[in-house]
């Protein structure tokens, strides 16, 4: 299975104090030379981590190929199609959000969408849609023409932490999961299912699938194990591994993991 590493919140760290240290650009070997298989960023409409001077330094000199996650608007599609990466995972985005809360709304008749992929597609750049796992979405994925779709698994991410992890007992627990763990288990059981029946279905209908939001070393095995799932995104829990391990060991065991 391909692992993107997604590299924002180095970023993150760098904005906190508004300098350039640690340079973002120091990343890139490090995560080829550690297995990772595709660089991944998200430059957002408010900046809040990545930069364009970002995007125009890792487009240039990636020794990966770089998956950029972008909002479909035309600014961010044009910014998009001047850099060319690899591809573009166009995903939903909320100014008062702290990371992507679900899956974009994929309609036939929104047209700022069309001409997103249109474009992208014409620069030869391979599109990808950020997705809830339903069929409807799998499906209008599909009519849109897009080449991958990416699958959110937060709401997995979040059932697992809640039973297995210490979500529960933090002070950012979920007050929607706070059910009794046999509930928890079913949900996440059936939550695990959807994801390996909708991949599968994905697949046969010759889209390529990947996944992420939330994944981390707790969870990422049972996600691994679909065989239809391609790649991996997986950014926060491996930078925040890195903080006491080093970034080249960190994605070194998430490989392992996967």
């Amino acid at each position: 299975m391909l692992l993107g590493v997604n590299i924002d919140h180095i970023a993150v760290l760098r904005e906190a104090r508004r300098v350039n240290d640690p340079d973002i650009v120091d990343a890139l070997g490090i995560v080829k030379r550690a297995g990772g298989d595709q660089i991944t960023i998200h430059l957002r409409e408010d900046r809040r981590h990545i930069q364009d001077s970002d995007l125009k330094m890792i487009a240039q000199l990636s020794p990966l190929p770089l998956n950029l996650e972008c909002a479909k608007s035309p600014s961010m599609i044009a910014i998009a199609s001047h850099y060319r990466p690899h591809r573009v995972t166009i995903v939903p985005e909320k100014r008062e959000e702290v990371t992507t809360e679900g899956g974009l709304v994929v309609d036939s008749s929104d047209e700022v969408l069309q001409n997103a992929i249109a474009n992208l597609q014409e620069q030869q750049i391979e599109v990808s849609l950020f997705i809830d796992p339903t069929a409807e979405a799998v499906n209008a994925s599909l009519a849109m023409g897009v080449e991958w779709i990416e699958f959110h698994t937060g709401e997995y991410a979040n059932l697992h932490a809640m039973l297995y992890g210490n979500l529960r007992n933090s002070h950012h627990a979920i007050k929607a999961l706070d059910v009794p763990r046999h509930e928890l288990k079913n949900r996440l059981e059936a939550q695990l299912e959807k994801l390996k029946s909708l991949s599968m279905y994905a697949q046969d209908l010759g889209l390529r699938v990947a996944a992420g939001h939330g994944l981390n070393y707790q969870n990422v095995q049972s996600i691994a194990q679909i065989k239809s799932i391609e790649e991996l995104n997986i950014g926060q829990s491996i930078i925040a591994r890195s903080i006491f391990s080093g970034l080249h060991q960190a994605i070194k065991e998430m490989k392992r993991l996967i």
